[in-house]
């Protein structure tokens, strides 16, 4: 068994200002998707994929970081009001100030995916750009932030996984009835280093339009349906059906249903 280390939640404190790891984490992850994104970019343009052979390619520096400004602010709006909707609409209804402190945590991927997904359609609807063209581009970048996300809720001592005596379960002081699975941290492995290693690797050669990014949905609904058996569901909700579909599973199904869908449709 490990005990957490109990890190403190607030990384830097000036005054009344302080400043939480769980923010940082996602300023991380928003600079190494620009960072990304430049790299992807330069190399498409070194394999000659310039807007003469295909209209969304030949990514500039500027479009990158007005993509990824959107892209955060999908992220952050639509990740709290999904999970404001999918995981306590009852708690938030009576208390409507709660539901805009993002700093005590609470946030939903699939409702950032929704956020994520207005900004693109947004974004290339006035670029002249394919919608899924830019799904295509950014499904590499995003994996890194997700996992600094999980390493956020591993800080914070939220979402655990469920009680286990297995020999690497953790102990934490938010929940110290038993040893839990730190299914923050296989969360982290796999939407984070391993999901970004397979679309990284995979998007690194020409694709038709649309595989990317069902790589990336096939890959991260397949990672989150799996670790939901390890993650100890809310506990206002417990599972959904069947006496073990919990909602993270629920709504991660749609994802591999198209993910798969995008994979293996024929292209004309």
């Amino acid at each position: 068994m490990i005990i957490h280390p109990n890190f403190d939640p607030v990384a830097v404190s000036i005054g009344p200002l302080a400043v939480h790891w769980y923010g940082l984490m996602y300023l991380a992850g928003f600079a190494i998707g620009v960072w990304l994104g430049r790299h992807r970019a330069r190399a498409q343009s070194s394999a000659g994929g310039g807007r003469g052979r295909d209209a969304n390619a030949n990514w500039q520096t500027g479009e990158i970081t007005d993509l990824l400004f959107y892209i955060a602010c999908g992220v952050i709006i639509g990740g709290r009001l999904g999970y404001v909707l999918f995981y306590n609409p009852a708690f938030y209804a009576g208390n409507l100030g709660a539901a805009f402190a993002i700093w005590d945590g609470g946030m939903s991927f699939h409702g950032g995916l929704l956020g994520v997904l207005a900004a693109v359609w947004w974004y290339a609807r006035h670029t002249g750009r394919r919608f899924l063209a830019v799904g295509d581009f950014l499904a590499p970048l995003i994996a890194p932030g997700l996992g600094l996300g999980r390493l956020g809720n591993f800080i914070n001592q939220e979402l655990w996984g469920r009680a286990t005596d297995a020999p690497w379960a953790v102990l934490f002081h938010t929940m110290p009835d038993a040893p839990r699975h730190p299914s923050q941290l296989y969360e982290f492995a796999l939407e984070g280093v391993a999901l970004f290693v397979i679309v990284w690797l995979y998007s690194a050669r020409r694709r038709a339009v649309g595989r990317v990014s069902g790589v990336f949905l096939l890959g991260y609904g397949a990672a989150r349906f799996g670790v939901e058996f390890f993650r100890e569901p809310d506990a206002h909700l417990g599972t959904v059906a069947f006496d073990w579909l919990t909602m993270g599973q629920l709504l991660s199904a749609p994802m591999i249903g198209l993910g798969a869908y995008l994979l293996w449709r024929r292209v004309g």
